[in-house]
């Protein structure tokens, strides 16, 4: 069982180094001062639902909510405004608005790392763990996805209305997996912009849960897009998060690290957007006006922006990038963020107005976006309402079919790396003693990752093994995950070689790779690989390796080790990961999960973590990073990934050509000349093309399951331009979908593909092109060629 002081420990100590809780003294007594007895209000109470409050305009519904937020903010003194700054905003007892907390945390379930989220007091004790984003994302299942969204949705509106949570949560993280030793990637969806984009809406649609006749965009819950913009470095070397410049050139960010942003935004309908810590090419991101404003008037973002936690005090105080505390709000302010995680903005913003730095107006603006969202949500509404959502009560978490949802997303996340002979799956009748080895066997708190609350009824590994082979025995083998010592090696020996079967779990844990703590190598932690080669050496039969972790792992010689039979890489699975495994490996479930990220050899570790180029360089060395453009061996490539079954495509039908000038809709082609010859090489803008939707082609695909077993897996559609273009993704994932086939039997998938979002790629100036010429579509082994003209 989890312990909550453990479960939410991360957010706190990262966020907030030890010299700056200082800080928070005077804050904590000026919330007490400006929110006098509204401090204790619940997080659920209700501004307008007292009878005393039907004169004030902000209640009044039958007025639009942009007139209900200026009116509310119309009433605020400056001081009232200013304590509005926060993620702990003070309450204005004179209006009935009581307090609220707007850090809550839903990554894969209800977490408590963030004080919105309280399972100490109240009837909710526990909520759903789902497995970690990264294994989720290794289903390749945009239904699943929105599936798991929907529950955690469900407990957090259940929770909030319990009085434990609030309504705004600080997740999706859609940063782009882009190094493997990246402590944070776990919390993603991988290293595919396209995939992460699509992640990101179906999450972002499932959470907030929007209704009504979508003009006002009511919403149950709100949702944030995080971190913009560029970060994905916690600590490696000299360099950390809070200092790092994230030196990005055009190319990268228009077809790397913008994309998921923008999908999250303008499909997704996110309403809230996190800026980060670090710089991007040398201004602090939650200054970066450019940015910030662009994602409003270009991508029609209607939201608020929240910097992340005290991403403004250390504008001056560790990046030096202002002179004065001032200065950094104004710049903030100016920029377009209108709230800030932590105290900074409520204790230096009046100075910053006495000083000229900013006016009143910049405050307005900030708390009208604010109270938009919470209109949205219905805060302000005169009672709680009769939707669907108001109802929920503890008896809506914790549920069985939540949890049944959380296993088939282990169960889909799960990838087979290796599976020699076949020798996986094993029979139940022919297995009567199994050793589970590893400190992980017997852990339940392995199986969260990073941003888990505290979980309804984990199952362990060796609990889950039991309840198939009663005769399971465990031996640690290491003290714990690091593995720094050999001591218990010879307990875990003599277990392997009494059993029939043995299952050594390996891998990662939050010792290894978390919030501010990257990883230095891509090996098994410590002495861990030499407890598999201990273990593998006196078993009666090849051993089954498992993997747990976000991160990548160089698990090379176990690959190529004939004495490892089997590799599986089951993530953090969350609560129900124990029952799981051994449903995989006795074959009551058939694997299907591909990789989400590229699995890189231990010699990656010497490009700098800091090089934020995707492309390749051979002048210098560099091999470039992700599928997209990484040049170097891999262990394991981006979506690898075996089954219990043998399946095959074939392309049954797809274009042979499409043609840009002789296109259905007139004037395809906006300006002339219609495309541009560089490097020998003819390709059109994307701005250029009038209409992207009359290039939209659909490919149908035969997926045959050739093999004994029923079985869903992931297809994944890409394509690579014929011609070696510089620059260019070496190729690109441009579809996918999950598809079930029964054994020997055929199942077919229609696929559409978008080529201006999906197979164009950004120019040096950062501007979208797609090539033109001879193209191929692959799925498996199957290629199809067609050409662009």
């Amino acid at each position: 069982m989890f312990e909550g002081a453990i479960a939410k420990q991360t957010k706190f100590s990262t966020k907030f180094p030890a010299r700056k809780l200082a800080m928070y003294l005077p804050f904590l007594l000026l919330l007490l001062t400006v929110a006098g007895a509204g401090a204790a209000t619940p997080p659920n109470a209700y501004p307008c639902a007292s009878a005393a409050a039907n004169s004030y305009p902000f209640c009044n519904a039958s007025l639009s909510f942009p007139a209900r937020a200026r009116a509310l903010v119309s009433l605020l003194t400056l001081d009232e405004k200013i304590a509005q700054l926060s993620n702990t905003a003070a309450g204005v007892p004179r209006l009935g608005v009581p307090p609220y907390e707007w850090w809550s945390e839903s990554l894969h379930g209800l977490a408590d790392n963030g004080p919105g989220v309280n399972f100490s007091s109240g009837p909710v004790a526990r909520a759903t763990m789902f497995p970690q984003v990264i294994l989720s994302a290794a289903s390749f299942n945009r239904s699943l996805w929105r599936a798991v969204a929907e529950a955690v949705a469900v407990e957090a509106r259940a929770m909030h209305n319990a009085g434990q949570a609030g309504l705004t949560y600080w997740a999706p993280n859609i940063n782009v997996f882009r190094d493997p030793r990246w402590g944070r990637g776990q919390e993603t969806p991988g290293e595919d912009p396209a995939v992460i984009a699509a992640y990101s809406v179906e999450y972002v649609k499932g959470f907030q849960g929007e209704y009504g006749d979508g003009k006002e965009g009511k919403m149950m819950l709100s949702a944030c897009c995080k971190h913009y913009v560029a970060y994905d470095l916690e600590k490696w070397e000299n360099f950390t998060r809070y200092t790092f410049n994230a030196k990005v050139n055009e190319q990268d960010f228009e077809d790397t690290y913008e994309p998921p942003f923008k999908s999250c935004i303008q499909e997704g309908r996110a309403s809230c957007l996190m800026c980060s810590y670090n710089q991007v090419n040398g201004v602090p991101a939650c200054a970066r006006k450019d940015l910030l404003q662009k994602i409003r008037n270009e991508w029609g973002f209607q939201g608020y922006i929240v910097s992340d936690c005290d991403a403004v005090g250390i504008i001056r105080e560790y990046q030096s990038y202002t002179s004065s505390d001032e200065d950094s709000v104004a710049i903030v302010l100016k920029a377009g963020m209108d709230i800030n995680c932590g105290s900074f903005l409520v204790l230096r913003t009046k100075s910053a107005l006495e000083k000229g730095k900013i006016q009143e107006e910049d405050i307005n603006r900030a708390l009208f976006n604010l109270f938009s969202v919470q209109l949205r949500l219905g805060l302000f509404d005169k009672a709680s309402g009769n939707q669907w959502f108001t109802q929920l009560g503890p008896s809506n978490i914790c549920t069985k079919e939540h949890r049944e949802l959380a296993t088939e997303a282990v169960r889909q996340g799960t990838v087979l790396l290796k599976n020699d002979n076949n020798f996986l799956p094993l029979k139940r009748s022919q297995v009567s003693h199994i050793a589970i080895i590893g400190p992980a066997a017997s852990d339940a708190y392995i199986m969260g990752g990073d941003y888990t609350g505290v979980p309804c009824d984990p199952i362990t590994f060796l609990k889950g093994m039991k309840a198939f082979v009663p005769q399971t025995t465990v031996a640690a083998g290491c003290k714990d995950v690091s593995c720094n010592s050999t001591e218990g090696f010879g307990e875990a020996i003599e277990a392997a070689r009494r059993a029939d079967i043995v299952v050594v779990i390996a891998g990662l844990n939050l010792t290894q790779e978390t919030e501010d703590l990257d990883r230095v190598t891509l090996l098994l932690p410590g002495k861990q690989m030499d407890l598999v080669n201990s273990v593998a050496s006196v078993t009666k039969k090849p051993i089954v390796l498992v993997i747990t972790g976000g991160g990548p792992v160089d698990v090379s010689s176990a690959k190529h080790d004939p004495r490892i039979a089997s590799i599986l890489w089951i993530g953090y699975p969350g609560e129900v990961g124990g029952q799981v495994l051994p449903e995989i490996v006795f074959g009551e479930y058939n694997p299907g999960g591909k990789l989400p990220i590229t699995w890189y050899p231990e010699s990656f570790t010497a490009v700098p973590m800091t090089d934020m180029n995707m492309r390749a360089d051979p002048s210098r060395g560099y091999p470039g990073r992700t599928y997209r453009f990484y040049t170097g061996d891999v262990i394991y490539g981006f979506g690898y990934g075996l089954s219990y079954s043998k399946y095959s495509y074939k392309i049954v039908q797809a274009p042979r050509t499409i043609s840009l000038s002789h296109s259905s809709s007139p004037g395809l082609i906006s300006r002339k000349p219609a495309y541009t010859r560089r490097d020998g090489l003819d390709y059109v803008q994307v701005e250029d093309i009038t209409s992207c939707e009359s290039l939209i082609f659909s490919v149908h695909i035969s997926v045959s399951n050739d093999g004994a077993m029923d079985g869903s897996h992931a297809v994944l559609l890409f394509t690579r331009s014929k011609s070696i273009a510089p620059g260019f993704p070496l190729k690109q994932l441009v579809a996918f979908e999950r598809v079930y086939a029964a054994a020997g039997r055929t199942t077919s998938v229609e696929i559409t593909v978008d080529p201006c979002k999906l197979m164009s790629a950004a120019n040096t100036e950062g501007r979208r092109v797609l090539l033109l010429g001879s193209h191929h579509l692959m799925v498996g082994d199957e290629e199809h060629e067609f050409v662009i003209a």
